[in-house]
């Protein structure tokens, strides 16, 4: 893949798995991911959904920012515009790491198809002992078919 803003645009669902690996506490999240570019040529990534966590559901979500670069990565920002992470799949996988207070999180993305990605986080520290595993999948798969002719 070269360019990571192209093949993330557009409306993807979501079903992440989340996992408090020091209480044995875990839920699920499941919901919509889109993608659209806004005026100032930002990817505005915004998640929306329904979060069952230890019993209880409730409505859940999140907006990030995808800054393209000319080559085909993406500097990702929280909706604030501090920076998380930067994002590279030209070769369909990418690790980041982000430092958040005395926590740390590790992240592994994967591309698996052009209508599947993976996005796993493994955060450790004093305050959390987490794992998140996502799924997005595009909820409206390109078509294959060849043109008639």
């Amino acid at each position: 893949m070269s360019d990571v803003a192209a093949y993330l645009a557009g409306e993807w669902t979501v079903e992440r798995a989340l996992v408090d690996l020091a209480s044995g506490t875990s839920g699920i999240f499941r919901g919509t991911a889109v993608f659209r570019a806004s005026e100032d040529g930002r990817l505005l990534h915004t998640e929306d959904g329904e979060l069952c966590w230890d019993g209880t559901t409730g409505r859940a979500g999140r907006t990030l920012a995808l800054l393209p670069g000319a080559d085909g990565t993406c500097d990702v920002t929280f909706a604030d515009g501090r920076f998380f992470h930067d994002l590279d799949l030209r070769t369909g996988s990418w690790t980041v790491s982000h430092p958040c207070a005395a926590d740390r999180y590790e992240g592994t993305f994967a591309a698996v198809s052009h209508d599947e990605w993976l996005v796993q986080w493994r955060t450790t520290g004093p305050s959390k002992d987490h794992l998140q595993r996502s799924v997005y999948r595009r909820a409206r798969p390109a078509s294959r078919a060849t043109p008639a002719v």
